[in-house]
């Protein structure tokens, strides 16, 4: 689907509960763009990842995406900051992003695979105008098992060393089933902020934490913590956000949001432990048996992922009682100021 089809309870959210919340500027600090033909993972290198993203878009274009902005927020101005899809060939969504990047002014993130040599990014990034790295679990080396991904493993202390150097952005997407307290993670997160302490690294979708359960006490650590970012991308729990603002402020967490994958109608709910589940309207995605994050309803009041990820923030915003101020600050000029953005 190019764009997004509002339906009328889409326009009754946004109308109602979300248009006049959200200021006029936004910028999207986590958006993915890539091309269907840019040869697909194999099912060995999707490993490490869901498979109920790949059931809402087979590729999303620099079009596609500019156009949903414009369907999903009448009356905003939203700018991204692109990045390719890491389960496709990498030199193929990584030049796509860059000429996308270049034709619409906007920073991009280079997506890595863990064999890449320092000298390879310092050309490729700083060449091709990218702003930082993108790391991504799958693309470690194929002999480690799912389970016991590090960080280390496609985030190389080799990346780590030249982003460092250079004072790179690093937006990184922790692995392992315990999410952000998964003391490992922990570890190693805290490692980075005081071994390469002038790169930039965001923790995306708040460490991934989509239940209370992945939070434990993981910002007991973490509010030690003086440079390090967040985003709430594709994240809908609203105590995620208001945990990560409690420990560390409203200026070092930003928007994302992981377009295209939520143009997904749903609205996520948990069970045995923290377990997410994706409610979607009935056969509107297929066949969803096998993925057992995907669980259909018969609810007509289903709103998409995107909405249900900034009505989270706006129960955030309410329960800590941020200003006005405070949400732009973490709906745009937090990002404008990381990534050097005048919108």
């Amino acid at each position: 689907m190019f764009g997004y089809k509002m339906s009328d309870y889409d326009k009754k959210v946004y109308a109602e509960q979300l248009a006049d919340f959200l200021p006029d500027k936004m910028i999207d600090a986590h958006a993915h763009i890539w091309k269907k033909e840019f040869d697909p993972a194999t099912t060995e290198e999707q490993k490490a990842c869901v498979s109920w993203t790949r059931m809402v878009a087979e590729d999303c274009s620099i079009e596609d995406l500019m156009q949903t902005y414009t369907d999903m927020f009448p009356g905003k101005k939203m700018v991204p900051v692109l990045m390719g899809w890491p389960m496709t060939t990498l030199p193929l969504t990584n030049e796509y992003t860059r000429e996308a990047a270049k034709k619409i002014n906007v920073p991009a993130f280079y997506c890595t695979d863990y064999s890449m040599t320092a000298e390879h990014l310092e050309e490729a990034v700083i060449g091709g105008g990218f702003c930082g790295l993108k790391p991504y679990q799958n693309n470690c080396a194929p002999y480690i098992p799912e389970k016991e991904i590090r960080i280390y493993d496609f985030l190389t202390p080799e990346h780590l060393e030249v982003a460092n150097k250079h004072g790179w952005i690093v937006m990184l997407h922790i692995s392992r089933s315990l999410r952000l307290r998964d003391p490992v993670n922990l570890a190693q997160l805290m490692e980075i902020e005081e071994r390469y302490p002038n790169l930039k690294l965001i923790v995306a979708h708040v460490g991934r934490a989509y239940s209370k359960e992945d939070l434990g006490d993981a910002f007991e650590t973490l509010k030690q913590t003086k440079n390090m970012l967040f985003d709430f991308t594709a994240n809908t729990l609203d105590l995620a956000m208001i945990e990560c603002i409690k420990a560390v402020g409203t200026k070092r967490i930003m928007f994302g949001s992981d377009l295209p994958i939520v143009k997904m109608r749903m609205f996520r709910t948990t069970e045995n432990g923290g377990f997410y589940i994706n409610n979607v309207p009935r056969g509107l995605y297929g066949d969803v048996s096998s993925d057992p994050h995907m669980r259909e309803t018969d609810r007509e009041d289903i709103t998409n992922f995107l909405y249900e990820e900034l009505l989270a923030f706006k129960r955030c915003a309410a329960e800590l009682s941020l200003s006005r101020g405070d949400v732009e600050d973490i709906l745009c000029n937090n990002a404008a100021k990381l990534f050097g953005m005048n919108i």
